[in-house]
C-alpha cells in the first residue's frame, strides 16, 4: 500500500502551460492520497532516474519539437519495463526529429492526441482516477472515498468547455501532501487548498 502516488511529467519547455496545468490537476482529484510530481529538467539539472523508476503513472508529452531529456527518459522508463502514456499536441508544425519521435513511438505505443490544455486536462483526469480505482487496496482506499472518487470519475463523460486560468511559468516539481494520511513530527499542518499543500522542494525547480 502506498501513501504518496509519484507522478512523472515528460515535457519539454515549449509546453510550458501544459507543465504548469499538469503540476496542478492532481488537488482536484477527490482522494486524500499525497502526490510527488516530478517533471523533466530544463534548465540543466541532472535527470532524476529514480523517480522515473518509481513513477505510479509516466505522462510524456509531445509538441512541435523533441528535446532533451525527453527521448532518454522515455528509453529509462522503457528500461524498468515501464510504459509512459504518450500524448501527443494537435495542429503545431512539427520539426523533422519529432516527425521521426511521433512514428519511432507510435511503433510501440498508441499516441494520445489533445486539442488544447482543457482536453489535456480530462483525458488526465480520467488516465489518473482510472488508475486509482483499479487498484484501491495498493492505494488504501476507503470505501466512502472509493465511491467518492467512483461518481466524480463518471462526471468525466462531459470534458471541460474552457481551459483553466495559467500565469505563465513552467511547472514545477512538487509535493502535495494529504492532511488526512500524513501527520506531521511536529508543529501543526496548515491546509493551503483542498487537497492538501503545495510544498516545493528546494534545489529542484522545473524537474520532473
Amino acid at each position: 500500500m502506498v501513501d504518496i502516488f509519484h507522478l512523472y511529467i515528460s515535457a519539454a519547455d515549449d509546453l510550458d502551460l501544459e507543465r504548469e496545468s499538469l503540476s496542478r490537476v492532481v488537488a482536484e482529484i477527490p482522494v486524500t492520497l499525497g502526490w510527488r510530481i516530478l517533471q523533466s529538467p530544463i534548465h540543466g539539472e541532472p535527470l532524476d532516474e529514480a523517480a522515473i523508476a518509481q513513477a505510479e503513472v509516466h505522462i510524456l508529452l509531445l509538441g512541435s519539437d523533441i528535446r532533451a531529456p525527453i527521448g532518454l527518459e522515455w528509453r529509462l522508463s522503457r528500461r524498468v519495463h515501464h510504459q509512459p502514456i504518450v500524448f501527443l499536441k494537435q495542429d503545431v508544425v512539427r520539426t523533422m526529429a519529432a516527425q521521426d519521435f511521433v512514428r519511432y513511438l507510435g511503433e510501440q505505443t498508441e499516441w494520445r492526441k489533445y486539442k488544447d490544455i482543457a482536453d489535456l486536462r480530462w483525458q488526465t483526469f480520467k488516465l489518473l482516477a482510472d488508475h486509482i480505482l483499479t487498484q484501491p487496496g495498493y492505494f488504501a482506499l476507503r470505501s466512502n472515498e472509493y465511491e467518492k472518487l467512483a461518481t466524480w470519475r463518471k462526471k468525466l463523460d462531459t470534458p471541460e468547455k474552457e481551459p483553466p486560468a495559467l500565469h505563465g511559468g513552467i511547472g514545477e516539481s512538487s509535493v502535495l501532501l494529504s492532511p488526512e494520511r500524513y501527520v506531521p513530527s511536529e508543529g501543526v499542518l496548515i491546509q493551503a487548498q483542498p487537497m492538501g499543500i503545495k510544498e516545493k522542494r528546494p534545489g529542484r525547480k522545473n524537474k520532473l
